[in-house]
């Protein structure tokens, strides 16, 4: 009875006691920080924010739940090398106290929801937003800036020597609202190249790899390795789109219309690639933004990150020399200038020698009368983005371009030698405005202003006949544009806008002796309102993009109405469908009076339609295409017919019995885009194949239907790169069948004093080849100091690849002219970039 009595009492004790001998045997042992946090979170109802590897195996004593919670938290951090901040009330920052851990909150700048998952990014290291979009960063020495990111949310980048680097700071995010289409198929053709599941394709410059035959990122080259688009003539200012003429392309440069494509008449594009950093191209399905460009549009556009560190480079090959800078301008603004000059003036090099002789064929230059000549273009171009407040930003573009050449004509008058000058000048400038303001995260609006000129002037002195003739085409447009974007839900978005076009084009010729002037200047105006739905599933499997523009032109009270349609479908993992459709117009074209037009080396002026015998151009377009990729390998084919009215005979460049006749007419398309593509490990190899089968009707010809000038039935490339950390590989070859002309009849080619034609565009030229390599070779130069060296040869077995083909008289003789491709042309590089 007694041992039961003292047994009862020393449980009755021990369990009176039980709550201080735990927390006495709790404090007289070490436990992970995690769960002290635990224990302090529930007794005095705090939440801690902290990065898991912050505490990752830190121990403390247990915690003296008797004390307030400040002097827990002192203990805390006289144990340990951490801070514990208390923000208020509730919650608890746990950091790092060495000096390089920077942390913080990334929250929406409209509603203060945090953001998790965003990327912070300081040099090489990185950090991931928590739940609570609470992070922390170690900070690299050398590197001052933080980058800030987040799908859906606008980048920033933030300069630590204006922050207190020792305090959690919250960072706020714009929402990106855009209605810009999703990458469905990546690294189409080569790295940097996507398909968008619009059915537009787009070019990233600065993850741009490498083309064969170039060793920059040549734009209106580039697009040219695409299924479906090529140049007849091997130029950047003949771009044809499935079978359509050059000036059917609308090209835009930061949303600016250019009227003027290239540099050295055409042989290398005009855009400077160092500040062009990404390029749209549409071949059907376009955006109701967009107007013109009946065949295709070609969108470039600059940089539209806030800078925060200065960078630039600079760079000469042997045809230009060229530089470029950012320059960060405070906080909320920087400047982008780039600029290139041709090196003729010091040196002409032999690529530049190859480069001339392919402008010259065929023209004034290349008589014996002529000497002294000098060849010179330059471009500038400039971009600025002011962010005046978290909700509006202001950007700034501004480009001038210029080629001139002269030279003298030669010739004995009187026995006198006399010499006099000639000269032709192609020149654009142009200025556009970007404003931009975001009204709440689901709902923006842009306002887009430009003014765009264009010059093309030519002097033509003939010493013989004492005459100076005179040809200027000029064309000068404004534009008022405004964007509104509407986010419905997660799967719906619309774009709504409203677009005015002032379109100015004159055309003289002046001739001195006997005196002529003809001078006509035009101008047509253009209202548009157009809206755009765009529609993803929840799955994100199926993406429709369906719009509609209206057009009214004042002049000819014409109304247009111009639907348009992209689809795609995502069937499996593997295989995807797509189809498009557009109606579009436009209103200026390029057309060919003489073919000795400013002598010969640029022959097409622009002019505007009067919707009589220059009609509107408008075009019809249907495609369906199908996708199978599969572990970097890919199949992609798309078939499509595309119908163009109102083309007019001397936009085609006619070098036949219809050279002189004036009409109207239409062509049709039907054809098939092919590409197949596999990356093995750092090898890349592709071949892309087209079909075209490209008739024009003109109802006033003797032959109704015929071949067009651009009909190239087939074309095949082949293309392979290899790519490392510092060195770039890649080699080519490409063929197609040869351009459609026009023979004579064979044993009786002259009649009546003329040429007597065959059927227009029944015979081919030769089949055209040619195989390109390029090469780039990554240096490290010191501290923040990169070298780039690069090499490439266009055309390596020099074919002389016959390009065009036609007929002249001369004293009753027949004669063929033949126009030769670019021949072999190398070129080297180097450029320093800091």
């Amino acid at each position: 009875m007694k041992i039961s009595t003292k047994l009862l009492v020393t449980c009755l004790i021990f369990w009176l006691f039980q709550p201080f001998q735990v927390k006495a045997q709790v404090q007289g042992n070490d436990i992970l920080l995690h769960d002290a946090i635990i224990i302090i979170e529930k007794e005095y109802d705090v939440q801690f924010n902290y990065a898991e590897e912050t505490i990752e195996g830190v121990y403390v004593a247990s915690p003296n739940l008797e004390l307030d919670i400040e002097s827990v938290l002192i203990n805390l951090q006289n144990q340990t090398a951490l801070t514990f901040s208390r923000l208020d009330d509730h919650f608890i920052l746990i950091k790092s106290k060495v000096q390089n851990t920077f942390c913080g909150y990334v929250k929406s700048f409209y509603d203060d929801i945090p953001i998790p998952l965003a990327t912070i990014q300081n040099g090489s290291n990185g950090a991931v937003a928590d739940a609570n979009g609470y992070f922390e960063l170690n900070l690299m020495e050398n590197n001052k800036t933080i980058e800030v990111r987040a799908l859906g949310y606008r980048t920033v980048q933030l300069d630590l020597a204006l922050m207190n680097a020792n305090d959690c700071m919250i960072i706020r995010l714009n929402a990106e609202l855009q209605t810009l289409s999703e990458v469905y198929i990546s690294n189409y053709i080569t790295k940097g190249i996507n398909k968008l599941n619009d059915g537009s394709f787009n070019i990233n410059i600065e993850d741009f790899e490498i083309l064969p035959g170039l060793i920059d990122a040549d734009v209106l080259r580039s697009v040219q390795a695409f299924p479906g688009i090529m140049s007849v003539s091997e130029t950047v200012s003949n771009i044809n789109i499935r079978g359509g003429s050059h000036d059917q392309n609308l090209i835009l440069w930061d949303n600016i219309k250019m009227y003027q494509s290239g540099h050295f008449f055409g042989l290398i594009s005009m855009y400077n690639p160092q500040i062009t950093q990404t390029v749209s191209l549409f071949k059907n399905g376009t955006s109701t933004q967009f107007s013109d460009g009946v065949s295709g549009t070609i969108a470039m556009y600059t940089e539209n990150k806030l800078n925060k560190t200065f960078k630039g480079n600079f760079g000469v090959n042997l045809i230009d020399a060229n530089a470029f800078v950012d320059i960060p301008l405070g906080n909320k603004s920087s400047l982008q200038l780039a600029a290139r000059k041709s090196i003729s003036d010091f040196t002409k090099t032999p690529t530049y020698e190859q480069f001339f002789k392919r402008i010259s064929q065929n023209n004034e230059l290349q008589s014996e009368v002529t000497s002294d000549k000098q060849f010179d273009f330059y471009d500038a171009s400039l971009r600025w983005i002011y962010q005046i407040s978290p909700k509006d930003e202001l950007k700034l573009n501004f480009i001038n371009v210029s080629n001139n050449l002269v030279f003298n004509e030669n010739a004995l008058v009187n026995n006198i030698e006399t010499s006099r000058e000639s000269n032709i000048s192609q020149k654009s400038i142009a200025a556009g405005l970007n404003y931009k303001r975001l009204w709440s995260s689901q709902f923006n609006t842009t306002l887009q202003v430009y003014e765009t000129d264009y010059k093309l002037e030519a002097v033509n002195s003939n010493i013989n006949e004492s005459q100076r003739f005179l040809q200027k085409n000029q064309v000068s447009e404004s534009s008022i544009k405004l964007l509104a974007e509407k986010v419905f839900n997660q799967n719906l978005n619309g774009l709504f806008g409203y677009h005015f076009v002032e379109t100015k084009i004159t055309n003289l010729d002046d001739v001195d002796v006997p005196r002529y002037k003809f001078l006509i200047s035009e101008v047509l105006r253009e209202h548009s309102v157009f809206s755009e739905f765009t529609f993803r599933t929840k799955n994100k499997k199926t993406h429709v993009d369906l719009g509609l523009r209206y057009n009214y032109i004042d002049k000819f009270q014409e109304h247009i109405l111009e639907p348009r349609l992209s689809i795609t479908h995502q069937l499996s993992n593997r295989i995807s469908v797509e189809a498009l459709g557009e109606f579009k117009h436009q209103n200026t074209s390029q057309v060919i009076n003489f073919q000795n037009d400013f002598l010969g080396v640029e022959k097409r002026r622009w002019q505007l339609t009067d919707n009589d015998s220059i009609p509107i151009i408008k075009s019809k377009q249907f495609s369906l295409g199908i996708n199978y990729e599969h572990q970097e390998f890919l199949i992609s084919a798309e078939t499509y017919y595309k119908k163009v009215d109102g083309i007019t005979s001397q936009s085609q460049g006619f070098q036949n019995n219809f050279e002189f006749i004036k009409t109207s007419g239409n062509y049709d398309v039907l054809g098939l885009d092919f590409l197949i593509k596999k990356q093995l490990n750092d090898f890349n190899l592709w071949v892309s194949y087209t079909y075209m089968d490209n008739n024009y009707t003109f109802k006033t010809f003797n032959d109704e239907a015929f071949p067009s000038n651009f009909d190239i039935s087939h074309t095949l490339t082949f293309g392979s790169g290899f790519t490392t950390n510092k060195f770039k590989l890649a080699a080519g070859i490409n063929w197609h069948t040869g351009k459609p002309i026009t023979e004579p009849i064979a044993n009786e080619t002259i009649l009546n004093g003329s040429i007597n034609y065959d059927s227009v565009n029944s015979s081919n030229l030769e089949d055209y080849f040619r195989v390109d390599l390029s090469a780039i070779y990554y240096l490290n130069l010191g501290h923040k100091l990169k070298g780039e060296i690069g090499a490439s040869i266009w055309n390596v077995f020099g074919n002389e690849n016959t390009i065009n083909s036609f007929y002249r008289l001369n004293n009753s003789q027949l004669i063929r002219v033949n126009e030769l491709s670019l021949g072999f042309a190398p070129n080297v590089s180097a450029r320093i970039i800091f």
